[in-house]
């Protein structure tokens, strides 16, 4: 190995467990902050604040280009990185609630964070719990309430949009509430599934211009239009067809 590479090597290093240092001291903060804050409103402020100091001290602001978000919606994003909820969290306005896998809630801190937050979470195993969910969030939606789903469910070390689930699209669907297409770029390279430290890297947030669904056209469709949009957008292939 050259000077060169032990030099970028320890960069790489020292960046890494600055970005976790950063990361430990807030999360601790904003902890402690979420369980004395009344009202999920405030909360929801608080953590938008905590992201977006976050992602500053490391050196990464995120950028959010496209347009603005005024109403009541539905937005769903791309899923590449550990990143993406904080992400999200600093990008757009502090009224969403997330739909995450139930398996988040085992993790300690990012379950009672996620809790405070509002979040819901889904058993994609139990076919009965999901409907249940699904019923809360279509009557959400009808509510008013904003929801962001990362519709392909996971991800990973391969670079591409994975196949998309429906209940996004449904929500969406039959609550009549606008669709917005988001895609996060440098989210993988900040910090890839396979591995534990952060690279320096910009990350930015791109809020496509809304889809409204109406009689005309199903869930489904509404589905592939939403990936074609966000494709044109994401310097990443296609993994696969969406499927229900």
């Amino acid at each position: 190995m050259n000077i060169t590479a032990i030099l970028k090597a320890s960069k790489h290093t020292v960046y890494g467990c600055y970005a976790w240092i950063i990361l430990g001291t807030i999360v601790i903060a904003c902890t402690i902050a979420l369980f004395f804050t009344p009202g999920i409103g405030r909360r929801r402020y608080l953590a938008r604040w905590a992201a977006r100091l976050f992602f500053l001290l490391i050196g990464a602001p995120v950028k959010v280009e496209g347009t603005t978000i005024r109403e009541s919606c539905v937005v769903i994003a791309n899923h590449s990185s550990y990143l993406d909820g904080i992400i999200l969290t600093a990008a757009l306005p502090p009224k969403f609630t997330y739909i995450i896998k139930q398996e988040m809630t085992k993790i300690p801190v990012a379950g009672f964070v996620l809790r405070r937050l509002g979040s819901e979470f889904v058993n994609r195993e139990n076919e009965q719990h999901r409907n249940r969910v699904a019923r809360r969030l279509l009557n959400a939606a009808q509510s008013g309430e904003a929801l962001v789903f990362f519709p392909e469910g996971t991800f990973d070390e391969i670079p591409g949009l994975k196949r998309f689930r429906l209940g996004a699209f449904g929500a969406a669907w039959r609550s009549h509430r606008p669709l917005f297409p988001v895609v996060i770029s440098g989210a993988r390279q900040k910090l890839p599934a396979n591995t534990f430290l952060p690279s320096p890297g910009p990350l930015s947030v791109r809020i496509c211009n809304p889809l409204r669904p109406d009689k005309t056209i199903s869930a489904e469709v509404l589905m592939h239009r939403s990936r074609k949009i966000m494709l044109q957008h994401l310097n990443e292939p296609d993994r696969g067809r969406p499927e229900k």
